[in-house]
């Protein structure tokens, strides 16, 4: 298992919120002084899918979700600590049952 960052030191923050279903993704943009771009989100209980132009990679922090790469017809658990991939030009269904997911994710090159 990797280890979820807990905080960012010396990052740009875009204070407009990325807003996504209504209000049940939301997330703010971090630019990192490497230059990597990241998002730092909330995910309410819903059943959701996202497109990918970049690969991502998805960190959970806090919560739990269950995911479903396009292509697949297997869904895995995740939970605070744990990660997902996604390939780029790619997507993913995800769904919260209860509680709130947060997450991290990564724009991989």
């Amino acid at each position: 298992m990797s280890q979820i960052p807990q905080e960012f030191t010396g990052v740009t923050a875009v204070a407009k919120a990325n807003i996504y279903f209504d209000g049940k993704v939301v997330s703010h943009t971090i630019v990192t002084p490497d230059g990597a771009k990241k998002t730092l989100g909330l995910i309410y209980p819903g059943a959701f899918h996202f497109g990918t132009a970049a690969a991502e990679r998805m960190e959970i922090v806090a919560g739990n979700c269950r995911v479903k790469l396009d292509g697949s017809t297997v869904w895995n658990d995740y939970s605070a600590g744990t990660f997902f991939e996604v390939p780029a030009k790619s997507g993913f269904d995800i769904e919260v049952a209860s509680g709130i997911c947060e997450y991290i994710c990564s724009f991989l090159a």
